[in-house]
């Protein structure tokens, strides 16, 4: 099935907030600082919206482990990095077509700036055409 063929259906993760080490300055190596993790996540719902089971959908929760996992254990310079690293877990699942990830840091350490930085990422899954 091709992307233009693909089902709509998007399972949204909004909100996610971990504490991590990732940054470029070596302050936010130290002592880290709080991101927040949206996701979304293509897939086609029409078996479990029929049958009402978990076993017919993504089950969700071991990718929030191992985000967590991840979050936890890796420190890397750019965010660009950690969004890469979060949208190739996001593509396991072989069911989930096409995901997006974006990785806020909710007070990054730049002088009079009060706003926050995201990045984005949209990924097609490697099998899709």
């Amino acid at each position: 099935m091709s992307l233009s063929e693909s089902t709509t259906d998007c399972l949204h993760l909004s909100g996610m907030r971990y504490y991590g080490y990732t940054g470029a300055l070596p302050e936010e190596q130290v002592l880290g600082q709080w991101f927040e993790i949206d996701i979304r996540l293509w897939f086609d719902m029409t078996p479990a919206a029929a049958s009402d089971r978990l076993a017919d959908t993504l089950d969700y929760r071991p990718l929030l482990q191992a985000i967590e996992q991840l979050m936890q254990q890796q420190r890397f310079q750019l965010i660009e990095t950690l969004a890469a690293a979060i949208i190739n877990l996001c593509l396991t699942p072989p069911q989930v077509q096409r995901a997006a990830v974006r990785v806020t840091k909710l007070a990054p350490p730049v002088p009079n700036f009060t706003g926050q930085i995201s990045v984005e990422m949209v990924r097609p899954h490697a099998e899709s055409p």
